[in-house]
């Protein structure tokens, strides 16, 4: 009954989002899984030949596969049984009819599982790898699987593995799969007493209780560009250069920090003026990005785009995140410290208290919030080339002004202003044309950011599309889509149709996977 209310009121709102450019994202179908906050929808994968997405299902612990010859109904045609090889499904990745999965153990901090299955669901292999594997991907000729592994600490932080990253090499076909095959690179060369451990930048993050290096590097999301791997380390704000076929780490720099006291760079900090009024602070931001997507561009150059969610610490017994009106803040450094820790100003704004104390005194020096409200263009070496700076929260204020940075949960207007705003979530690309296009999930307020990315050194906002209908319970079918996880791009070409460029949004909150027509 949900699905078909969903349905119902899916194709009721039906309607064109035009762009500046003539781009347009249109809904056509969407499939409810009938399940709320329990991350029914989370990361999506297609194979062409069998036009099926592959949707990974916290809410059942399965993958349901889902049938779109017809994108306008969807349907549910299989599942793979996540509990069978390990705690639940945490990614999903596609190449010629391969599926690869990530399976956490049971305990997370025990060694996970990469699995291998045909298109039909039917299980072919799995293999051994770092404990927590996050996200799977394909490199472009599919001969090789990398999984980043996070090493997240149990919640009394009794065990805290190492981060790691897996590189599976499939070129002897996924049937003959053997451990053998999986070469694990950690980053144990950082820690302190070891070989590498002048190369890390002292602003790369290392934060956890007792923790060293490699246990505090936890590996996010991978983006492929040839032989070279380019991971997020989101807490540690930070990205590990990975060399495919060396099996080794080139090198880890840290992404640096955003300066909200720059014009161009205002946030909302406070949900207590009711409504959209960003302001300049004195505050910076990690960007700590989630998703990343990388690609050459006409000069030749490779280039890396983030959606700068932000992440912290927050274990039973142990918490990095306070107010600023709860901090003690050196008179020196914050002369307005009073009006600056007022709600009306930033009093209520999450900062990390970890991070901050330059001289050691106990009080802060600088205040450093999580994300940076942002997504970012950056050279393979990780140097900023461009960032969106306060442009995600003005479009979606122009766009939505009675619901500016609410939840995913909730509808309450400047909810999140105090708490990472729209937090950008994942980021795809997709090429129409002559055209390089980036497509940004925003994970609490819902849809997805279009730019053009053709020059990267100056990217164009293009169109905002979110399937959200903010008058609904969000608890309900009518609500459509919340909390967007996972974000696809399904070129013309491989489309079930032949014809239509797609892109598909998995929403955690709402358990349903939707799919735009990209015109």
């Amino acid at each position: 009954m949900r699905k078909l209310i969903l349905l119902v009121v899916l194709f009721a709102l039906m309607l064109p989002i035009s762009a500046q450019d003539g781009l347009t994202l249109t809904p056509l179908g969407s499939y409810a899984t009938g399940l709320f906050d329990e991350g029914a929808a989370e990361i999506a994968a297609y194979d062409a030949a069998t036009k099926t997405l592959f949707v990974v299902n916290g809410g059942a612990s399965t993958i349901d596969l889902l049938d779109i010859t017809d994108p306008t109904n969807i349907t549910l045609k299989g599942q793979i049984d996540a509990a069978q090889y390990g705690d639940n499904a945490t990614s999903v990745a596609t190449y010629n009819g391969l599926i690869a999965v990530a399976f956490p153990a049971s305990d997370k901090t025990e060694a996970g599982v990469v699995g291998f299955f045909n298109a039909d669901g039917s299980f072919i292999s799995k293999v051994t790898v770092g404990a927590l594997p996050d996200m799977v991907t394909f490199n472009a000729d599919g001969t090789k699987v990398v999984s980043a592994n996070e090493g997240e600490p149990n919640d009394d932080y009794s065990s805290d593995p190492e981060g790691s990253v897996s590189i599976i090499n499939l070129s002897n076909g996924a049937a003959t799969l053997t451990d053998a095959d999986v070469v694990t690179v950690g980053f144990g060369d950082f820690n302190t007493d070891g070989a590498r451990a002048a190369e890390l930048p002292a602003e790369v993050r290392v934060f956890g209780p007792n923790a060293t290096v490699a246990q505090d590097l936890e590996p996010e999301y991978v983006a492929i560009v040839g032989d070279v791997a380019y991971v997020t380390i989101q807490e540690a704000n930070a990205l590990a250069v990975i060399d495919l076929a060396a099996g080794s780490v080139t090198k880890i720099v840290s992404f640096g920090f955003k300066d909200h006291s720059l014009e161009g760079n205002r946030i909302d900090t406070t949900d207590a003026d009711g409504g959209f009024a960003l302001q300049n602070v004195p505050v910076f931001g990690m960007y700590q990005p989630d998703g990343i997507a990388a690609f050459t561009a006409a000069d030749g150059m490779t280039y890396l785009l983030t959606a700068n969610e932000g992440d912290t610490r927050d274990y039973d017994g142990y918490s990095e995140e306070g107010e600023v009106s709860e901090i003690t803040l050196d008179a020196a450094a914050f002369p307005d410290a009073a009006a600056l820790q007022t709600e009306e100003i930033a009093g209520k704004l999450e900062i990390v208290t970890s991070t901050g104390d330059t001289d050691g005194d106990g009080d802060l020096d600088a205040l450093y919030l999580p994300g940076a409200r942002s997504f970012t263009v950056w050279t393979a070496d990780g140097v900023l080339v461009w960032d969106s700076g306060e442009a995600i929260e003005t479009i979606t204020a122009e766009r939505y002004p009675d619901y500016f940075n609410s939840s995913n949960d909730d509808t309450e207007l400047d909810d999140r202003s105090d708490n990472k705003g729209p937090e950008p979530e994942g980021v795809t690309l997709g090429v129409i044309g002559d055209k390089t296009y980036a497509f940004i999930a925003l994970e609490r307020i819902g849809g997805a950011m279009v730019y053009d990315v053709t020059d990267p050194t100056a990217p164009a906002f293009v169109t905002y599309a979110n399937n959200r209908n903010f008058d609904a319970d969000p608890e309900t079918a009518e609500a459509l889509d919340l909390g967007p996880e996972g974000v696809l791009f399904i070129p013309a070409v491989n489309a079930p149709d032949g014809q239509t460029n797609l892109l598909v949004l998995a929403n955690e909150i709402s358990g349903t996977t939707t799919i735009f027509a990209v015109k």
